[in-house]
């Protein structure tokens, strides 16, 4: 009867812990937002006119060389600049 009073504790202490342990994982980042098909069409567009060296993706570099235009027409879409986090 002792023998199964501490199996029957010591599982129920490993459950607790492993439950705790789920509960201390980090939270997960949220989800940025879809994207509308006008905003896709958009970014598609910006991409092809100012992705220099085609690898569908726009460097530092090539986001630099963004027109006024087109930035505030991103601005306007809803898409473009991501928000910076405070430090």
């Amino acid at each position: 009867m002792l023998r199964a009073l501490i199996l029957v504790v010591g599982l129920t202490s490993a459950v607790a812990l492993t439950a705790r342990a789920e509960d201390e994982k980090a939270p997960e980042k949220p989800k940025r937002p879809q994207l509308t098909e006008e905003q896709k069409a958009l970014r598609k567009e910006i991409t092809g006119k100012y992705d220099k060296d085609k690898d569908g993706k726009l460097s530092p570099e090539e986001r630099k060389s963004i027109s006024a235009e087109d930035k505030e027409k991103m601005q306007k879409a809803g898409i473009g600049q991501r928000k910076k986090k405070a430090e």
